[in-house]
């Protein structure tokens, strides 16, 4: 009798043996890639069985359960991941032009986010008492910033860097190197690392048409002006305390008093003494009777646990003040509610043109949920929360790893996304399923090769996985294209949509 968990994958995936085979030449040439990055054989090997414990079945993916799946000592794990010699740097640039070569498209979206890992203990790198996104509250953790990609077919990190803390870390050396952490390394806003990062993207070939991105961010307005430096559109979450201009304030010019040079005298730039003042983006609502006039929209933006979401949204030319005080040219102020909860509201500032939709500007602010879905995958799937090192290096090296290992999920899903079709949300041509959308079935991928050639990674028997999976539950996150909308309800347009 077959077992369950193979049953499962052959009906669900609809792949018969000679395909599973198949799987590990697959990710063997996907890797090989990256040999020129690798010095010796060795550390080159070592990366397809760190990979390929990535993408087991392990409920544990740690250096020693993947050692002893894959029939290696642990020591040798832990020293590709700290002492061999391999540019890491150069991982992640080839990573990111794979991913520029092989899914360009013209209405990509980037997407900026961070994510946490609880951690006990000091000595771990760059860790401290800090908000911890994965509890909800303080917690002893490390934080780390990503870039995600999303198309309309193909998601996935393409990097990652970890967090210095300024107070505990950046003012303590000593502490630093005994963690490994050298001396170029720095604390920077977490804004900046993300500009660094986009800008790496950018010089490694790949091309977004959006950036995304919480308040965290979108509350930095250099951040904001870099980006507006580099000609990137963005929609932006913003905090509630954002002070706007509704109506562009009047400025009035005069000479300078000590101007003592022939031709035309300097002038300075001031407000008019008499203005419409600045309103925060709370309170804009019960300010501007001209926001008031305009009809909210209602707007199917994607499933959710508990049945289609539905956010209402309506938009307001706003203007900022830039750093001397004056306006700015015009932004787009999109506010956004919950239809079934009107007190969750959203604010979304972006500088894309006057002439683009609010259909738009919504559908790319809620694609920032991407990530998410991406980290989810990662950390339940890839086992990226799951690192027990503590230097510096080894920590970035399986970050870099981790979104290695996610964009091979990725494309592996996004080669067989039409290969069934079923209403339970798996890939396939009736449930308009795409990248993404297997992402739990993924779980067994190697567990099932290792069954049916064990030989080819070495199984270790005490290392295989008690009981049987189950399932996977489609309760993702999703813009979807085959869900039936009510009346007078807006869905978000999917050309230009990465589904999940």
């Amino acid at each position: 009798m077959i077992p369950w968990e193979r049953r499962f994958f052959w009906e669900v995936i609809g792949m018969d043996a000679s395909t599973i085979m198949k799987l590990k030449p697959e990710l063997t040439r996907f890797l090989k890639q990256f040999d020129p990055h690798f010095g010796r054989v060795s550390s080159r090997r070592y990366l397809d069985l760190y990979v390929e414990g990535q993408l087991s079945d392990l409920p544990r993916k740690s250096i020693e359960p993947m050692a002893d799946a894959l029939g290696v000592p642990p020591r040798n794990l832990q020293e590709f991941l700290g002492l061999y010699r391999w540019d890491e740097p150069a991982v992640r640039d080839g990573l990111q032009q794979h991913v520029a070569r092989r899914h360009a498209h013209g209405q990509s979206v980037g997407v900026v986010d961070e994510t946490s890992f609880v951690k006990k203990g000091k000595m771990t790198a760059c860790v401290q008492r800090q908000h911890c996104g994965a509890v909800g509250k303080v917690e002893n953790c490390v934080v780390s910033v990503h870039l995600g990609y999303a198309t309309p077919e193909f998601y996935s990190l393409i990097d990652g860097e970890l967090y210095l803390p300024e107070e505990t870390w950046h003012h303590n050396r000593t502490r630093c190197q005994a963690a490994g952490i050298p001396d170029e390394v720095v604390y920077r806003p977490k804004w900046q690392i993300a500009l660094e990062q986009y800008q790496r993207a950018l010089a490694n070939g790949l091309h977004f048409a959006w950036l995304t991105f919480d308040e965290g961010y979108g509350s930095k307005r250099p951040f904001l002006r870099e980006l507006e430096g580099l000609g990137q559109n963005y929609v932006a979450e913003v905090p509630t305390s954002l002070a706007v201009w509704t109506k562009r304030p009047a400025v009035l010019y005069r000479a300078h008093a000590r101007e003592r040079k022939p031709g035309r005298p300097r002038r300075s730039a001031r407000l008019k003494a008499r203005n419409n003042p600045k309103v925060e983006v709370r309170n804009i609502l019960a300010y501007s009777p001209l926001l008031r006039k305009i009809p909210w929209q209602d707007y199917y933006v994607k499933d959710g646990s508990k049945g289609p979401m539905v956010w209402q949204a309506k938009r307001l030319m706003v203007y900022l003040a830039d750093e001397e005080g004056l306006p700015t040219r015009p932004y787009h102020l999109l506010i956004a509610r919950n239809a079934l909860d009107p007190t969750e509201v959203k604010y979304f500032l972006s500088n894309a043109p006057e002439t683009t939709s609010v259909q738009t500007l919504l559908r790319v602010a809620f694609t920032r949920w991407i990530i998410e879905r991406a980290f989810e995958d990662s950390k339940t799937e890839l086992g990226m929360d799951h690192f027990e090192v503590r230097k510096f290096g080894s920590i970035q090296r399986h970050l870099i790893l981790s979104c290695l290992s996610h964009v091979f999920l990725s494309e592996f899903c996004w080669r067989h996304r039409g290969e069934k079709s079923a209403p339970d949300g798996l890939p396939g041509p009736h449930g308009c399923g795409q990248a993404g959308d297997a992402m739990g079935t993924r779980r067994t991928l190697f567990a099932q090769v290792r069954r049916a050639d064990q030989c080819a990674i070495g199984v270790n028997a005490t290392a295989k996985r008690q009981g049987c999976p189950q399932p996977p539950t489609p309760n993702h996150p999703s813009f979807t294209c085959d869900r039936h909308q009510t009346e007078n309800h807006n869905q978000v347009s999917l050309e230009i949509l990465v589904a999940l």
